[in-house]
């Protein structure tokens, strides 16, 4: 049954069996999720909860990327765990809403396209270091209340159950798609631990999910200047790393569904959602890769997936926690170790040996900073700078001149390739001043002045020339170029009839 869903400016053919399966299977996986990323900042399970449903509803309604959930997040919690420890829970929804504000606010300045800046290396190194973490996140089920690895039948159980769900998420889809294998794979587990009582770790096991709704609440904090000082840093962290991470899984969730989303809009509604979060006693997040994953996998690729799930998980902490509470973790930690199986880039490993040391070297250090400091502003930013110092690099070597002395014995240097920072030395170096001849043209037809150091490498050289008396041409420069040409004025000529129009970016201004 296939109609169309208007919702909210937004018109797409709509499957309402598969959105709805779908969004139950993805709510029921939230639970943990949410309840683990609480604990690990430290809060009351509760908070992360009201976090996943009131993130999960708002950016689904009013998201860039139909079929992307949002929630509570491991890389806010580890973000907030510090402030959580020291200031406690009101500090915490206080900082939530500011970093929502800082989301709302690059949005609206339109900065979701720098994500286009972003190297293949370095979403590779982001998707593979997230799913060794989804992965990582699983173990603890293998452990008792004590922290020791299960042995004996209690091992065995939890590994059967949790092969079980993942042979049926691999083996359903072969047979029909009609049925989301998620959520068949927790229907069958469940009915085996009920109906045979095996004694295995479920949901209750790990925090009660009894809560009421989340009614809007001012955060009680004093409205100073101080208080603004405490949250500010990890607001920005936050807001950071909730833009970085959302922003690329609608690029991943983008290149699997072969659509596009709108990262600007994304972005305002993931601000919007972090301030209703702050609001309403949640402890923010961003897109969650997993559940996403999870959700497109089943078929879902419309909003109504992702509002049914933050509905649905709303009614299992009202209404349902003592059904949900008795969920297997079997069945959830099968269903995860199988999102991160399909979240790892495996196609990566087979360019090893095959691109350039340089992207691999990012790819790989891009990895290890997700997996081990679960810093994944941080992990992206860094891949970013080198990869930029490496292209910045490579194309420092490209400047070359062609010279050659016409009939009247005026000397040419043809210059191909950029003119930046990061090529002025190697420019300067092409140039013979006390030896060329009393007048020589400098020809930029093939080449183009990028930044400052640029020009003020264009002024150095004709100074040199000038003080030997010499005269020089610039030939097809931008107006933008000859206007920030500052020196030596006298004896720079410059073709105006083929000059180009493009811009010089002031990196001094």
């Amino acid at each position: 049954m296939k109609k169309y869903l208007n919702l909210f400016d937004f018109s797409q053919e709509v499957n309402y069996k598969t959105e709805i399966l779908s969004g139950l299977t993805v709510a029921l996986a939230l639970v943990p999720e949410a309840v683990a990323f609480a604990l690990i900042a430290g809060l009351d399970p509760l908070i992360g909860l009201y976090a996943a449903f009131v993130m999960g509803l708002v950016t689904s309604i009013f998201g860039g990327r139909p079929g992307m959930i949002s929630g509570a997040t491991g890389a806010v919690a580890v973000v907030i765990a510090a402030l959580a420890i020291s200031h406690g829970p009101e500090y915490i929804f206080a900082c939530v809403i500011l970093a929502g504000l800082l989301q709302v606010l690059a949005g609206v300045l339109k900065l979701g396209k720098l994500m286009r800046l972003v190297p293949h290396p370095v979403v590779f190194g982001f998707v593979n270091g997230l799913a060794i973490i989804i992965f990582m996140a699983q173990l603890p089920q293998f452990q008792n209340a004590s922290g020791d690895w299960l042995t004996g039948s209690s091992l065995y159980i939890m590994l059967g159950l949790v092969g079980l769900t993942m042979l049926i998420m691999w083996g359903l889809p072969k047979l029909t798609k009609a049925f989301p294998s998620g959520l068949a794979g927790i229907l069958v587990v469940f009915g085996l631990v009920y109906f045979f009582q095996i004694d295995t770790k479920t949901v209750g096991d790990i925090a009660p999910i009894q809560g009421d709704f989340p009614w809007p609440k001012i955060p009680q904090v004093p409205f100073t200047l101080e208080m603004l000082q405490i949250i500010f840093p990890y607001a920005l962290i936050m807001a950071g790393v909730g833009l970085i991470e959302s922003l690329l899984t609608l690029n991943i969730i983008d290149e699997i569904t072969e659509t596009r989303g709108r990262g600007n809009k994304e972005a305002v509604a993931q601000g919007a959602a972090n301030i209703l979060s702050g609001f309403t006693g949640g402890m923010g997040g961003c897109a969650m890769i997993g559940q996403s994953l999870i959700n497109i996998s089943s078929g879902a690729r419309a909003r109504l997936s992702g509002i049914v799930a933050a509905i649905m998980l709303l009614v299992f902490i009202m209404f349902g926690a003592g059904l949900i509470e008795q969920l297997p973790m079997a069945a959830l930690t099968g269903i995860m170790i199988m999102v991160a199986i399909g979240t790892f880039e495996w196609a990566s490993l087979r360019t090893f040996g095959k691109m350039p040391k340089w992207d691999l070297f990012v790819l790989v250090l891009v990895t290890l900073i997700t997996v081990f400091l679960h810093n994944l502003a941080l992990a992206v930013l860094i891949g970013v700078v080198i990869a930029a110092l490496v292209f910045a690099y490579e194309n420092a070597k490209r400047i070359r001149a062609r010279k050659h002395v016409d009939a009247d014995g005026v000397k040419h240097y043809e210059i191909y390739g950029p003119l930046f920072f990061g090529s002025v030395q190697v420019f300067s170096e092409k140039f013979d001043p006390l030896n060329d001849p009393e007048e020589i043209i400098i020809d930029f037809m093939e080449s183009r002045v990028v930044d400052m150091s640029a020009i003020e490498a264009l002024n150095r050289i004709t100074e040199r020339y000038a003080k030997l008396g010499k005269k020089v041409h610039l030939r097809h420069l931008s107006p933008d170029c000859r206007k920030r040409l500052n020196k030596a004025d006298e004896i720079i000529e410059v073709n105006v009839i083929e000059d180009p129009t493009y811009k010089v970016m002031a990196d001094f201004e």
